[in-house]
Order: structure tokens, then C-alpha cells, then sequence
């Protein structure tokens, strides 16, 4: 269970860091309450997730997730380059995140 917390908690960091983006320096109020809601779920889930996760694997799947993902709202959404080497890099960070939950003691 715990990391289906841990994935769900890298979802919700895919959500905060795209309203951070939305927010404009936290100049438009709606993308504000969603950072600060998305960010607050996304800590909670953590937490639970580390209750049966050791600390450096589930933060850095968390953040690997986030990483990910954000780079890919980016892209999409916000203009971010798609290059060859950004998607290979990006490829790398999941391969890493799979080999970290396969090697996770739990």
C-alpha cells in the first residue's frame, strides 16, 4: 500500500507544481489554492507512504515522479522544448525510479 501512496503522492506534486506555474508568483488567487491544496495532499501522502517505505527510496521516487511528470506538463501545456535529449534524460529518471522500487527492501 505504501507505495501506491508514494505514486499517488507524485501525482498530486505533478498537480502543485503546475499551479505554482499557473499562479503567476502567487498573483492569481484559484492556482494559489490549488498549490496549496495539491501541495498539502501531496505531503500527506508521502508521509503515509514512508510509514512502510524507507525515507531515501520513497522521496526520491516522489520526487522522480514529480520530476517527470512536470517536465512533461511542461512540454505540453507550457511551451517547455521537446528535444531528443531531454526525452532520453527523462527516460533515464523513470528507469531509475523502476530500479529503486525493485531494489526497495519493502
Amino acid at each position: 500500500m505504501g507505495w501506491l501512496f508514494i505514486i499517488a503522492a507524485g501525482i498530486f506534486e505533478i498537480g502543485f507544481t503546475s499551479f505554482l506555474k499557473l499562479s503567476e508568483g502567487f498573483t492569481r488567487p484559484l492556482p494559489s489554492i490549488g498549490f496549496l491544496v495539491f501541495g498539502a495532499i501531496s505531503f500527506y501522502l508521502l508521509t503515509l507512504g514512508m510509514k512502510s517505505i524507507p525515507l531515501g527510496s520513497a522521496y526520491a521516487v516522489w520526487t522522480g515522479i514529480g520530476a517527470f511528470g512536470t517536465a512533461i506538463m511542461g512540454m505540453i501545456f507550457f511551451g517547455d522544448p521537446v528535444t531528443a535529449w531531454r526525452i532520453f534524460f527523462l527516460l533515464t529518471l523513470i528507469g531509475s525510479i523502476i530500479g529503486l522500487k525493485m531494489v526497495s527492501a519493502h
